[in-house]
């Protein structure tokens, strides 16, 4: 099992979940998030006065998958998050020792 973290923009949300269901994927964690990357903010203009946003918006996807679907996971986030513009996110992969379905007690890939 492995378990992917993808950081990107806030409106490119729907797109990805529409992209993961259409793989077959069924549950995920949405959660609002803010940071920079190269990307280092960005400057506004608000009732004249210009200040510095450091920390943008940015939404974290994280979902818990067999390792026979990593790879298509990968690629329907990749394609449904990419604008070609600098800030369009990260995605992390990492491998997950054990999960556990609270409700049933099953465990492994089961319990996803």
């Amino acid at each position: 099992m492995k378990k992917i973290e993808a950081i990107i923009k806030p409106f490119k949300l729907d797109e990805v979940k529409d992209a993961l269901h259409d793989i077959g994927l069924q549950g995920m964690t949405v959660v609002e998030a803010k940071g920079f990357g190269r990307q280092k903010g960005h400057t506004e203009l608000y009732r004249g006065a210009e200040y510095v946003v450091d920390f943008l918006p940015k939404v974290k996807i994280e979902l818990v998958l067999d390792d026979g679907l990593v790879e298509r996971a990968i690629e329907a986030i990749r394609q449904a998050a990419q604008t070609g513009r600098i800030g369009d996110g990260k995605i992390f992969v990492t491998p997950v020792e054990n999960a556990i379905r609270i409700r049933t007690g099953e465990s492994g890939p089961e319990a996803i």
